[in-house]
């Protein structure tokens, strides 16, 4: 089958519209990732067990199953329990969630990098808990976390294609309706690939400036 650059240019705004929403899915997710991970990691960090117990159970139970089930269950298991949610939703709390306990573990290591003179300097200062995470103990934590933090925004990138089994009209999904339709696969499908690259190599880029901005001890 012959490369047809005609066909091309029919299906480009199609494939376009796919991946735009395949990078909203992928933001939505990475900020929900990014907030419910810090939250899972101070919570394994409380010293009241019913708390970090139970968050530590469900943390191990997300990362110990695949995500296309998880996806599964909160699209098509949920309703059976009254919770309706669209695609496009259950798609980012689903990679958002599944992202959070991997992002959750990132955190707990940066967190317990801080050194410990800066927890009794806080205490010392007669500064609150909140006020020791916000202004002492998160802003040290961070920073060097976040090439590791991109690393996860990737994957997760790469990953959207399996919010086609929850009917989600994502780059891939486009793809295979254009392809199901026309009969023609190397384009859409090739087109698809090139796409991810591109964006791949563009997140490359963008981690190893973190890489060098963030990643590095201080002097």
């Amino acid at each position: 089958m012959e490369w047809d650059w005609t066909f091309v240019a029919e299906i480009m705004p199609t494939l376009l519209a796919g991946l735009r929403l395949t990078l909203i899915i992928s933001l939505l997710a990475a900020i929900l990732a990014a907030v419910l991970g810090l939250a899972f990691a101070i919570a394994r960090r409380s010293k009241v067990k019913v708390i970090s117990r139970p968050v530590a159970g469900f943390v191990e139970f997300i990362r110990g199953t695949p995500l296309l089930v998880q996806l599964y269950f909160i699209f098509y298991v949920l309703p059976d329990a009254g919770i309706v949610l669209s695609p496009l939703v259950a798609g980012v709390i689903g990679m958002g969630l599944h992202y959070a306990t991997y992002t959750a573990e990132v955190y707990r290591a940066g967190i317990e990098n801080v050194a410990r003179g800066q927890w009794e300097a806080a205490r010392a200062t007669n500064l609150t808990m909140r006020q020791t995470w916000a202004h002492v103990i998160i802003p040290q934590a961070v920073p060097p976390m976040i090439p590791a933090l991109a690393n996860y925004l990737i994957a997760m990138f790469k990953e959207t294609p399996l919010l086609s089994a929850i009917t989600v009209l994502e780059l891939m999904n486009r793809a295979k309706s254009v392809a199901n339709a026309s009969y023609r696969y190397i384009e859409p499908i090739t087109l698809v690939g090139v796409f991810f690259l591109a964006m791949s190599l563009v997140s490359v880029v963008i981690l190893r400036w973190l890489e060098y901005r963030y990643g590095r001890p201080a002097q």
